[in-house]
């Protein structure tokens, strides 16, 4: 499975937001600042995210973006389809097939192809922002700790 930068930056403001305690609305330019991505494109992604009703956003000085839903209730699953699409049954055919009749690779792998995507859509319904979040704050806890010479 790839995963494109455009989703990797969607699921980290995602994480970001889930990270900020004081519910307020947090600035896309802060987000980008934390996280190391692009303001302009990370503009774009947290657009499609609130077109996709997993973000809101408050204009003016005080204004920024928010989940829309509780960070246990938001699944990567989501985040990936508000920004690459629908997951589609692969079939066996992955986009490459002809619209005739399948070949025999089609037809004897299609099942299985077909199980690697149900896998797929599983974990990724299963891992939830909150999760993430979880694990960010363990990380930067660790980084904190250490101690350089």
């Amino acid at each position: 499975m790839k995963i494109s930068q455009r989703s990797t930056y969607g699921i980290m403001a995602a994480v970001d937001l889930a990270m900020q305690t004081n519910k307020a609305p947090i600035q896309a330019k802060s987000i980008a600042r934390r996280q190391g991505i692009p303001a302009r494109f990370l503009e774009q992604v947290l657009h499609a995210m609130k077109k996709a009703g997993l973000v809101s956003s408050l204009r003016g000085a005080q204004g920024g973006y928010v989940l829309s839903k509780k960070p246990s209730e938001l699944s990567l699953a989501e985040i990936l389809e508000a920004l690459e699409g629908p997951f589609l049954s692969v079939g066996g055919l992955n986009g490459r097939g002809s619209p005739g009749r399948p070949t025999k690779s089609e037809t004897l792998l299609a099942a299985i192809w077909d199980r690697v995507g149900t896998a797929e859509r599983n974990v990724l319904e299963a891992i939830t922002v909150e999760e993430l979040a979880g694990k960010q704050r363990q990380l930067e806890q660790q980084r904190s700790l250490m101690y350089h010479i």
